[in-house]
């Protein structure tokens, strides 16, 4: 059964967060609220929590999987970023976007898009989630909570744990979520490309 957690959204406890970060340590899966919506997330280097999200999501081998960092410091330890995209990116974070570009070699072979070799990655603007990085000290794995065959994400923790209670190993609930994922834009070639309209705002990268 997955651990519930019922943290203030504004004033996450220290001790529910270290308790997260504790199972997150110890390769668990977990279900967290972001800016945009719920994301299961793991650690970098669980590769069995990479798995799972796969299974639970239905994904397949060419899914760009998402870092979630806490500040723009980790962010350039996992991607290479021009001088034009830094400020491109900095206009726009921390917020609802995900970027996919070049990833260094600090990212796991096995996150990569298979034939790109990118990954995504954003700073989110959430409190919870900035105090899990904060504690976690590395960044978070990352997948929309969207179920195969459905077409928009779960917003309620009390939801979650009842559906993926045998799947995930910790839901964290700080209150209702949105249920819009983020923007994502490809920086990985010479022009931005939008790959997917949602909270964040596109006409920054048109």
């Amino acid at each position: 059964m997955a651990k519930y957690f019922d943290v203030h959204p504004d004033n996450p406890q220290p001790r529910l967060i270290s308790q997260v970060v504790e199972l997150l340590n110890a390769d668990g899966l977990i279900a967290y609220p972001t800016d945009s919506c719920y994301a299961l997330g793991c650690r970098l280097g669980n590769k069995e929590g990479l798995d799972r999200i796969r299974e639970v999501r239905g994904l397949g081998g060419d899914h760009h999987f998402t870092l979630i960092c806490r500040d723009f410091a980790q962010f350039g330890q996992f991607v290479h970023v021009s001088n034009a995209v830094f400020r491109l990116v900095k206009a726009a974070t921390p917020g609802g976007y995900t970027f996919i570009l070049p990833a260094t070699k600090e990212v796991p072979r096995r996150l990569l898009h298979p034939r790109k070799k990118t990954v995504g990655v954003r700073i989110p603007d959430h409190v919870v989630t900035q105090a899990l990085l904060a504690e976690l000290g590395e960044p978070l794995l990352s997948s929309t909570l969207l179920l195969p065959d459905e077409t928009d994400p779960m917003t309620q923790g009390w939801e979650i744990k009842e559906r993926l209670d045998h799947v995930v190993d910790a839901v964290l609930d700080a209150g209702e979520c949105g249920a819009t994922p983020t923007t994502v834009i490809d920086l990985s070639q010479d022009e931005p490309e939008i790959l997917r309209r949602g909270t964040g705002d596109p006409s920054l990268f048109e």
